[in-house]
């Protein structure tokens, strides 16, 4: 799909997006889609951006250090320099990496544990900041494959 955490509508739901999907009802309400195709995220503005870009099927990581790393850093530190204002949600401590590439005196970084799974609840549920931003910013949802 190219988008974080998506997946076309008829695959299942990973639990990442579960997980986040259950976070979003208890902060604000929302419902909880049948489906996990974020493509209306993306038409709203938000970048939902892995930080490898490729994998092998049900291989995580399996493309790591092949250059993709380069080229997401590439778009974040873009992003950073070119625009103003945007909540950045770096989910998980890979992505929590990233926040150096971030100039956090001109944009909003909000971490929080990775969804998954295994770390959700290790920081992801409850903490409210993963799903909140200022009125009218973009967000940006930086994702590794923890």
């Amino acid at each position: 799909m190219g988008l974080a955490f998506s997946v076309p509508e008829g695959i299942k739901v990973p639990s990442s997006l579960v997980n986040i999907f259950k976070e979003l009802k208890e902060d604000m309400g929302c419902s909880i889609p049948s489906h996990g195709n974020l493509e209306r995220c993306a038409i709203q503005g938000v970048l939902l951006l892995n930080t490898v870009l490729t994998v092998r099927n049900h291989q995580a990581n399996s493309h790591a250090k092949k250059g993709w790393e380069q080229f997401t850093d590439a778009i974040i530190r873009m992003i950073s320099q070119k625009k103003l204002g945007i909540v950045f949600l770096l989910w998980g401590n890979s992505a929590q990496e990233k926040s150096r590439l971030i100039d956090e005196s001109k944009h909003h970084i909000l971490r929080a544990a990775h969804p998954s799974g295994l770390s959700a609840n290790r920081g992801f549920f409850g903490c409210r900041k993963p799903v909140q931003k200022p009125r009218g910013h973009p967000i940006t949802i930086i994702r590794s494959s923890e």
